[in-house]
């Protein structure tokens, strides 16, 4: 039953040209069993019979020719008096197709309304007037006019509520387009921030390692303990990276941190001193020093703090030379966070600190801005004028 049903809806025409084929032949035997008309009159009558046909078979592919070739019909009709026959219920159906199409002007649905309402009083005054009742004739008139006034109140509603449920349904499309735009912006946002997270975890600790394995062999052979502390730093960095690796792994998998016995914190601004710590461990010689009250921060400020201090030490070791230095400073303010990070080395290539540099090089940097970003912060970043490089940050409490 649901097949035949849909097969239906899709063929409309061809349900119309089945009912206009039973109306064609209901009217075809009224006119042609007329016992109070002439043979002449039958014939003329048979014109207006395949016109109404015609106008319900195809009142949904042409809908303004059809109700135009009714209209047609209609004066057709009065002008040859040809009598009423079960064709004309065609002018109804014709009508309400023309208030219920959307494809079909207000105007031209308003003006088919007022035809029709013109329409039935002529026809009743034509055939069924009683000259000797005025009050009979006027509500026969009214009568007349009823079912024209229904059939077109019922198919402006079917409009109406067609246009909502197209509304509806355009607004949902849209509504899920929007959910899906919000989806994918969620999901580069976060691919971004596990990316800055891999990248600080791998350049600073790798980096520790790589300067701990040199100088454990360098001194392998002449200073055996201190070539064990190093290799034990080595393992500790490692160690380390992995369960941050991990914490990332996890997030990645099921968008929760995963709690074990391997799960790291996320940093704050109380581990900058153990990360300078670790640095100075590295060989780097490092100033620490905090100004104002330490207090409290929101997770991201704390985090960003630590990303770009660690961020800034990573790249002193990686562009400052053997001899070079460095100094870290955290400045609590009413209103935010300051952060001074300065390294007496040779300093990076200027392309390494404008727009990531066009070799690939400068995620670091870069990194940096996205995260001071995210927290409503301003970065400054380049050489210092008398040699070196200097990061300068300040992190508000609140975005601005």
């Amino acid at each position: 039953m649901q097949r035949l049903y849909d097969f239906l809806r899709r063929h409309p025409t061809g349900v119309d040209s089945f009912w206009a084929a039973l109306l064609f032949g209901v009217s075809l035997l009224e006119v042609a069993n007329s016992g109070l008309s002439s043979t002449a009159t039958r014939l003329i009558a048979v014109p207006s019979v395949i016109a109404m046909s015609a106008v319900v078979a195809l009142r949904r592919k042409w809908t303004v020719p059809m109700f135009w070739l009714a209209v047609g019909t209609g004066v057709y009709q009065l002008l040859t008096r040809t009598d009423p026959h079960t064709g004309d219920f065609g002018m109804l159906i014709i009508l309400y197709t023309v208030a219920a199409s959307a494809d079909v002007s207000r105007r031209l649905s308003r003006a088919a309304f007022g035809i029709g309402l013109t329409a039935s009083p002529l026809y009743f005054l034509r055939f069924h007037v009683d000259r000797g009742a005025t009050g009979d004739n006027i509500i026969g008139a009214l009568f007349a006019v009823v079912p024209f006034a229904l059939a077109w109140v019922l198919g402006d509603s079917v409009r109406t509520r067609r246009a909502y449920y197209a509304q509806l349904v355009e607004r949902n499309q849209r509504l899920e387009k929007e959910r899906e735009a919000q989806a994918k912006a969620a999901v580069t946002t976060e691919r971004a921030r596990i990316a800055r997270e891999l990248h600080d975890v791998v350049a600073h600790n790798v980096s520790v390692m790589v300067v701990q394995a040199d100088g454990a062999a360098y001194v392998m052979d002449v200073a055996p303990e201190q070539a064990k502390e190093a290799l034990q730093t080595i393992s500790g960095t490692g160690r380390q990276a992995l369960a941050e690796m991990r914490r990332l792994l996890g997030v990645l998998r099921t968008g929760e941190p995963q709690e074990s016995e391997d799960y790291v914190p996320q940093p704050d601004v109380e581990q900058i001193e153990v990360l300078v710590e670790q640095v100075r461990a590295a060989g780097l010689t490092v100033d620490f020093q905090v100004e104002g009250a330490p207090r409290r921060l929101p997770s991201g400020v704390e985090l960003t703090a630590y990303r770009i201090v660690q961020e800034a030490l990573t790249n002193t070791r990686k562009h400052g030379g053997p001899e070079a230095s460095a100094s870290v400073r955290l400045v609590y303010f009413d209103d935010g966070l300051g952060l001074l990070v300065e390294d007496d080395g040779r300093g990076a290539a200027h392309e390494l600190y404008e727009d990531g540099g066009a070799d690939g090089a400068g995620h670091g940097l870069i990194g940096m801005r996205e995260r001071i970003g995210m927290v409503g912060g301003t970065l400054d970043a380049g050489p210092r004028p008398g040699g070196g490089f200097r990061i300068s940050a300040l992190l508000p409490l609140k975005k601005r």
